[in-house]
């Protein structure tokens, strides 16, 4: 049976605690709280021991931890071994020995963020290894990192190798980057369209406020769900004979699309 994988996933700085449970009453599928980019380092310390005061066997939540070639790495790791850390988030991912010490953490899943040409040239290694259960395309770093102005078309080679690196794996659909237009619905809702095209799976939200756009382009439209629906009825009637629905035959992979999008 096919199970949606989660589709927002909603950063909230760890140097915030009072939006922590707003962050988890927003409607994303799941919150990252976020010890790296959004804390400066004079901060770094005091953020963890919020987060850690904060955590409990009641909560579910991502931590995105620091680097593994900075200071606090350890630190975030021996953290995210407590109660309510479902995941752990692990940023510039590019080397085999980081993404195996923090599979050995304790959390129950490792995402893995591909910003950096390391992260594209080891994506296959780096997404079998234990434990290791989505990628997240971290575009704007990724950009710096390989001196690329803009993010469509001159991005669209590095969209294809992540989900082609997610399908080998088996892993869920990877996560497509963040959009920091906040107040523009419009430019939010085109990026993850195109996300979607690629074959991404969910996206980074940096605000509430896009939460429910991202869904709803996630979600199957009203004719897609009337097409899936008459492709099953079609099938179950037909007993294992071929049939057509609206002139095309319905074989295996249409039906394995319309269970999809009826599943989610």
């Amino acid at each position: 049976m096919y199970i949606p994988a989660p589709v927002t996933y909603l950063f909230v700085p760890a140097t915030r605690p009072e939006r922590f449970d707003k962050a988890l009453a927003a409607g994303a599928d799941r919150v990252i709280i976020d010890l790296e980019d959004a804390v400066a380092p004079e901060d770094k310390n005091s953020a963890r021991e919020a987060v850690a005061a904060w955590l409990s066997k009641d909560k579910s939540v991502a931590i995105r931890i620091n680097s593994a070639d900075t200071s606090w790495f350890a630190d975030d790791l021996a953290l995210c071994a407590r109660e309510g850390v479902a995941e752990i988030i692990l940023p510039k991912a590019g080397e085999l020995a980081d993404v195996k010490r923090v599979a050995a953490a304790g959390a129950k899943a490792v995402k893995l963020l591909i910003e950096s040409a390391q992260g594209i040239k080891h994506i296959n290694q780096l997404s079998q290894q234990e434990r290791v259960k989505r990628l997240i395309f971290g575009s704007i770093d990724f950009c710096v990192d390989m001196g690329i102005e803009g993010d469509d078309r001159e991005l669209d080679y590095f969209r294809s190798q992540i989900v082609l690196a997610s399908r080998l794996a088996e892993l869920a659909p990877p996560v497509d980057g963040v959009t920091t237009a906040i107040e523009d619905v419009g430019i939010l809702e085109a990026d993850t369209l195109r996300g979607k095209r690629f074959g991404f799976g969910a996206k980074l939200c940096i605000h509430p406020k896009q939460v429910a756009t991202v869904n709803a382009s996630y979600r199957p439209s009203v004719d897609e769900l009337a097409w899936a629906r008459r492709v099953i009825e079609a099938a179950g009637s037909a007993g294992g004979a071929a049939v057509q629905v609206d002139g095309r035959m319905v074989d295996k992979p249409v039906l394995i699309r319309a269970e999809r999008i009826l599943a989610q």
